[in-house]
């Protein structure tokens, strides 16, 4: 019987297993990095151990701290989460050879899977060798490890060689293991997926498909249980060829098989993952489980029933990361102030009020889901979901959760891995509220006592007030009256620091404000209130090259100097943010005149990495 079980894990996944030990009644352990010492899952954690140091490398990944943390916290088992070290088989067998229960397939099961190179040779699919013109597009994909790391497309062979350069380096990072491959890119596919759960009794039980075809570098975005669309015959060679790749390597516990669906519909294997998805929660909702304490009976031995419960209804999750998607999703840090969802829909997290999002991890906030009788019905909701939710900290892809929601190929199912490359620039194009500004000042001007009733015969100046909103500056007027504030084409009804409620052609409408110093949420609109008289900003010689957020230098292209002849789009070094690469390159083709990004740096946002000067 488990007791005590420790997380070798982070954040959100950490959170929601925490929850479920508590409901069963299990002690729970948390292990943590310096960088994480107030994080959530740290303090909702009966015990908490630090693993010294920030780098995934020295903290999450080193199996040998977290058996010795396991053992010193009293834990009885481990649970890996996903991510990090869930596919590490000899993290496994660590953990069972110092006596522990590790809540997962059996090593040999992990090993067989764990990479993708030898899942593929069991299912009988061999990687490409050498690539030639006539295989283009390939994929290049991390043998290790999962959640788009590691991961290029190749369109031209030129650039086969870099994209396996930043692969590997991307892929150890992620993983600790550099091994990557290359298998043909299937264009316009669709990603579905099979659940599985398996005792050691034999049962193996296929929970539904998912579909998770909306993906930014190759990571997924929106999932949904079941995938729509489907033949019967089709899903029924789905759940076939995954039962037998568990039965193949002895499978026990949670996994998924995925699948490229081609648009010929013919299912190509792409791997199996010997782990908890992050997409779980679509699956529980729609089977009424719980997957993690299915996790814990299994592993304590228990028998699954012979044959799983049926399904209900349609559920949809989708993801929430502190990340802008009109700047190739880079990534956003600060101070998370608040986040909350409506009542009745699913929140998964790892971050509370309050909390601090740095550069060291991956940039999910939240999972939130949705579950209704039919799809278009789950979809409706978590569309209005993600629409209303409160988010008021760095910039989230939350907007674009809501379009894709309610664009046409999707609520009509005809969505494929090709969604964001064809609809992104659609669904990023900027649509502030014209009047969100207008209702920051006034909220402002009222929290600063400037409409007290007091009143004089003279007519009041003109108030400006200035904003910026997603890049752009917006400037307010509105004027002081006997009667309250007064502007022009606007009804101001009611006013105070918290809520501005304004009329126009006859249409009365709600704007709640919350402000954070020179940061202002009104209702889903981030403002940046701007000084009356802006300070001087530091001018930087043309093709300066500035790091769009903070993170690392890891690389810097071989041979690069100062002097050097560099052409339009050529990579000229790689940042790293939140287990992410990023590269900078070349704006125009001309000279390298200045280069003052070092491998290994860490710099800030607007730190001058380089200049390239034009002819």
């Amino acid at each position: 019987m488990i007791t005590s079980v420790l997380v070798a894990n982070r954040g959100e996944i950490a959170c929601r297993i925490f929850r479920t030990c508590r409901e069963a009644g299990v002690r729970t352990v948390a292990v943590h990095s310096d960088a994480d010492e107030r994080a959530l899952h740290t303090r909702l954690a009966d015990t908490a151990v630090r693993l010294p140091g920030t780098a995934p490398a020295d903290t999450y990944l080193r199996g040998d701290l977290i058996v010795k943390a396991a053992l010193a916290a009293g834990a009885d088992a481990v649970h890996p989460g996903y991510g990090f070290l869930s596919e590490n088989a000899a993290f496994a067998r660590a953990v069972t050879d110092a006596g522990l229960t590790w809540i997962g397939p059996p090593p040999d099961a992990v090993e067989a899977m764990a990479s993708k190179t030898r899942a593929k040779q069991l299912m009988g699919v061999e990687p490409l060798g050498e690539v030639t013109e006539s295989d283009l597009p390939v994929l290049v994909k991390a043998a290790a490890g999962g959640g788009g790391r590691g991961m290029r497309v190749v369109r031209r062979l030129a650039d086969l060689d870099a994209a396996l350069t930043a692969a590997r380096a991307e892929a150890a990072s992620a993983f600790g293991d550099g091994e990557v491959f290359v298998e043909p890119y299937v264009e316009q596919g669709r990603h579905v997926e099979v659940q599985l759960l398996a005792d050691t009794h034999g049962t193996v039980w296929t929970l539904g498909t998912r579909d998770c075809s909306l993906q930014r570098r190759h990571q997924k975005v929106i999932e949904e249980a079941p995938a729509p669309g489907l033949t019967d015959a089709l899903t029924r060679e789905l759940y076939e060829r995954s039962v037998r790749a568990a039965r193949a390597v002895g499978y026990v516990g949670a996994g998924t098989v995925e699948f490229l669906v081609a648009p010929d519909g013919r299912a190509h294997f792409l791997e199996m993952n010997t782990r908890l998805q992050v997409e779980h929660p679509v699956t529980e909702a729609v089977f009424g489980l719980d997957l993690v304490a299915l996790q814990l009976r299994v592993a304590e031995g228990h028998a699954l029933a012979p044959e799983p419960p049926l399904p209900r209804g349609h559920a949809v999750e989708a993801r929430l990361y502190a990340e802008d998607p009109a700047a190739d999703w880079a990534p956003r840090t600060g101070r998370l102030h608040r986040l909350a969802v409506p009542d009745g829909i699913r929140l998964d997290t790892g971050c509370a009020d309050g909390d601090d999002i740095g550069v060291h991890y991956d940039p999910l906030l939240a999972k939130v889901i949705a579950h209704a009788p039919t799809r278009a019905e789950a979809v409706r909701r978590l569309a209005d979901a993600v629409e209303r939710s409160v988010i008021h900290g760095p910039l989230t892809n939350r907007d674009l959760l809501a379009r894709s929601l309610r664009h046409d190929d999707f609520t009509s199912a005809r969505m494929t891995t090709a969604f964001y490359d064809r609809h992104l620039p659609a669904l990023t194009t900027p649509a502030p509220d014209p009047l969100a500004p207008l209702a920051a000042a006034l909220a402002d001007a009222c929290g600063r006592s400037r409409f007290g009733g007091a009143w004089r015969n003279l007519p009041s100046q003109p108030q400006v007030k200035r904003y910026a909103v997603g890049g752009e500056e917006h400037e307010v007027h509105y004027r002081h009256t006997r009667t309250g504030p007064e502007a022009d084409g606007v009804r101001i009804v009611h006013t105070d620091p918290r809520l501005v409620v304004l009329e126009t052609d006859g249409v009365r409408r709600r704007f709640e404000v919350a402000s954070y110093g020179d940061e202002v949420h009104v209702n889903t609109t981030r403002l940046t209130a701007l000084p009356r008289f802006p300070a001087p900003r530091p001018q930087h010689a043309p093709g300066s090259l500035l790091a769009p957020m903070p993170g690392t230098v890891v690389r810097v292209a071989e041979g690069l100097a100062e002097g050097s002849p560099v052409e339009a789009g050529q990579p000229l070094l790689w940042l790293e943010a939140m287990k992410m690469e990023h590269r900078i390159t070349a704006p125009t083709t001309g000279t390298l005149t200045s280069l003052h990004a070092v491998t290994g740096q860490q710099v800030t946002v607007g730190s001058l990495l380089a200049v390239v000067e034009a002819p």
